[in-house]
């Protein structure tokens, strides 16, 4: 832009720009010169041979020229200011032609007689930067009035030729960009300079001069910048009856920002289109709407609306054009107190991201002279996506605060997100933001908003049921709060349609466990007969889970129906059918612990053997997790009598291999009487079983097994650092060893089959006979 200012010196002369011409075409032709919209893409430049080539740089001929940050400097060393037309707009302030017929697309006054200019828009504004630059404000300010009124005719002429072809366009389903290059975002910046002109020169307007028509007084005639800007009055001559430059300033931005554009290729270019619109918006913030503004805003919020492929919120936009969220936030808040019907329109016709719909419509290539199609289904390179997402969030956020109370509105701002809003997270920050603004602290909770909360909810958890998502949990437990406070209704429609909404172990540990909570009936106040519907809701809930995961919902769903009878049950027979095949012996142990905590016994003891029937334990196994569950289903057989002590002891010899904890369950079982807790089995009390007969002896032999192949296994690869822990195990072995009758020939037949077959080690042979002879 500021090139263009330099070669657009109304007064340079020719060799000036010749020299600067080549200066540009050099800098321009280095392969290490910026691009303009920064996006270099594959064509990384040729760093090892910076070396100009040719007079615009080393292109191929085949590939896109690359347009640098020098281009359109170079382009506008071609224009000149010598058309008569040009000259009499900059010049004169009486240059009007009343009896013109204001037909053709490109005449050069309108209706009124006023002048036009018809120059491509962004170069047009470059001209009167370059005026504003070298020092003529009053003539940049003529012909800035001229391009406005040449796109407000354009405007016009526009919104005429789409109501002509608006059921023919509108019946095609397609849709074209009119703008490759759209006005804010520009490089050029079209619409900032058009505005600060105007904006100056109306601030100027309001410090001096009566009306703005020019005083000859001594006050203002001061040699200060403002009384320079007073010497414009006459070009008030283009300004409509009443109107102020600070009205034609605020059309002017309101017309580029709702111009339908495509969005660039760049990552650069697309943050300065965000960077643009914002700054835009900033600075219209900064003008109090009178009476007037309004009217301007309403004239373009309609054109806007009806404005077909020209405007960004027409009926159809094309896939890939800039989104409207953050101007129409912006036109939504400002029409608000004037016209809510229209500022809702514009809201929800701006919650449009059709980049992110699988079918949006196609370009139309009928008429390629000024239209850019792009392959409709290429995913979009659009580096500044989660920005405009989250703008997209804020514009539906402004529309459900300002909807509060109102029915109707709020079930149209719901269908409209629901409908575009294509984020979970930005879903889920919705209704909470719903929820917040639903419950605040000083009035009753406003019903139809919380229930908006709750449908946004409700597709938040179905969005993110089958892909994974961090905040998930939180999720969950946020919607049970908001049902809560929906009511119970709410909370009983969760737990009937699950299954849509919550994996089996969600509902049962965090949606189940939270309804039936005694926060939860408190918050409710609830009577006894709602909390046994909601009670029962929750325990059928329970069951399907457990059925559906019995692997991580059985004991959740145990613990959800211990207050009745026959669901408990159900869920105890879901166990029982699920133990054989869907069941690690982690979970039965757990569960079968659980019985035990309850006073079930012989269930516990029924759930322990078929915990057993999946554990292996290997002889080197001695720390093995499970090694307490062993222990305790020995007690708890024990415990129950000789006859399940019996029952488990040909599991226990099956599952485990592990010498150590063999012989710690037979110490065990040795020293007290089976039953002995049991009351029914005092008449065997003080009988200890024999180690001779089953079922003792089968784990008697196991052991000694055991510690056979364990003491094989070691020696096969003992290093001489675990000599002295080898003979501590040999040891314990012969305390086992002795426990039969025989045991003592049996451990001294074993200790010199060892120093036969491993008389190699002579060390530890050594140490052997010296411990055991």
């Amino acid at each position: 832009a500021l090139w263009m200012c330099i070669v657009l010196n109304p007064h340079c002369k020719p060799e000036q720009k010749a020299a600067w011409l080549r200066q540009l075409k050099k800098w321009n032709s280095v392969d290490v010169c910026p691009l303009e919209d920064g996006n270099h893409g594959n064509e990384l430049p040729n760093l090892t041979n910076a070396l100009p080539q040719g007079a615009h740089g080393n292109q191929d001929s085949g590939a896109r020229p690359h347009r640098t940050v020098f281009t359109r400097a170079i382009e506008a060393c071609d224009l000149h200011w010598q058309d008569s037309h040009l000259q009499h707009i900059i010049n004169d302030d009486l240059y009007t032609n009343y009896c013109y017929h204001d037909n053709t697309e490109n005449s050069l006054f309108d209706s009124r007689g006023w002048p036009l200019w018809h120059e491509h828009v962004p170069t047009a504004c470059a001209r009167v930067d370059a005026l504003r630059s070298h020092g003529y404000p009053r003539e940049a300010l003529r012909l800035a009035i001229a391009i406005v009124n040449t796109l407000r005719r354009q405007q016009q002429k526009q919104l005429e030729l789409f109501r002509n072809h608006k059921k023919d366009l509108l019946h095609k389903g397609v849709t074209s960009i009119t703008n490759l290059e759209g006005w804010v975002g520009h490089p050029l910046d079209p619409i900032g300079t058009l505005f600060s002109t105007l904006m100056e020169t109306g601030r100027g307007d309001e410090d001096g001069s009566q009306g703005g028509f020019l005083d000859f007084s001594a006050s203002t005639m001061s040699s200060s910048k403002h009384s320079e800007l007073h010497l414009f009055p006459s070009t008030r001559r283009f300004l409509e009856e009443g109107e102020s430059y600070l009205a034609l300033a605020v059309e002017t931005a309101l017309m580029g920002l709702g111009q339908q554009r495509i969005m660039p290729d760049g990552l650069y270019a697309q943050e300065k289109v965000c960077r643009n619109e914002e700054h835009l918006i900033a600075k219209l913030q900064e003008v109090d709407l009178d009476d007037t503004l309004v009217k301007i805003f309403r004239k373009q919020a309609v054109f806007l609306l009806e404005g077909g492929p020209y405007s960004g919120l027409g009926e159809l936009i094309y896939r890939e054009s800039v989104p409207m969220h953050t101007f129409a936030k912006y036109l939504f808040t400002c029409l608000l107190p004037h016209d809510a019907e229209l500022a809702y329109k514009i809201a929800l016709r701006a919650m449009r991201l059709p980049v992110l719909e699988s079918t949006a419509p196609s370009g139309d290539m009928s008429r390629p002279h000024h239209i850019v199609s792009v392959v409709p289904n290429r995913y979009p390179r659009w580096f500044t996506l989660s920005h405009i997402e989250s703008q997209q969030c804020e514009l539906a956020s402004t529309m459900l605060t300002a909807a509060k109370g109102d029915a109707r509105r709020l079930e149209t701002v719901l269908e409209s997100i629901q409908k575009n809003i294509h984020s979970s997270s930005h879903i889920f920050k919705l209704a909470q933001d719903a929820f917040k603004i639903a419950t605040l602290m000083d009035s009753l909770p406003d019903i139809t908003l919380l229930k908006v909360s709750l449908e946004l909810g409700l597709q938040v958890m179905r969005m993110t049921l089958s892909t994974l998502n961090w905040r998930r949990r939180e999720m969950v437990r946020w919607l049970v709060t908001c049902a809560t406070e929906v009511g119970v209704y709410a909370l009983d429609s969760i737990m009937q349609s699950w299954f849509t909404l919550f994996t089996p172990t969600e509902a049962t540990s965090i949606v189940a466990t939270t309804v039936m909570s005694n926060s939860t009936i408190v918050r409710l106040h609830l009577d006894c007969h709602q909390q046994e519907n909601l009670a029962s809701s929750a325990r059928t809930l329970a069951l399907q889970c457990a059925m559906k995961d019995p692997q991580n919902c059985a004991l959740s769903a145990l613990t959800l129906c211990e207050k009745d009878h026959i669901a408990f049950e159900t869920a105890y027979q879901i166990v029982l059918d699920a133990a054989t095949t869907g069941m690690s012996y982690t979970q039965l142990f757990t569960i079968a612990r659980y019985m035990e905590h309850r006073g079930y016994p012989m269930r516990a003891y029924k759930l322990a053997t078929l915990a057993m029937a999946h554990l292996n334990l290997s002889y080197n196994q001695d720390t093995h997790p499970a090694i307490n569950d062993v222990l305790w289903a020995c007690a708890l057989s024990h415990s129950l009598g000789k006859n399940e002590l019996a029952a488990i002891i040909p599991l226990v010899v099956k599952s485990v291999k592990c010498a150590t904890v063999l012989s710690d369950i037979l110490r065990r079982c040795t020293l007290t009487t089976p039953g002995m807790v049991a009351l029914h089995s005092r008449r065997n009390s003080g009988k200890l079983m024999s180690l001779d007969k089953a079922p003792l002896r089968q784990l008697l032999d196991a052991t000694i097994g055991a510690y056979i192949n364990t003491t094989h296994s070691r020696l096969t690869h003992i290093s001489p650092r675990h000599y002295s822990e080898f003979i501590e195990f040999l040891s314990k072995a012969r305390e086992t060893f002795l426990m039969a009758h025989d045991g003592h020939i049996q451990f001294t037949q074993f200790i010199d089959n060892l120093k036969q077959i491993y008389k190699g080690k002579k060390k530890l042979m050594m140490l052997v006979r010296e411990r055991f002879g």
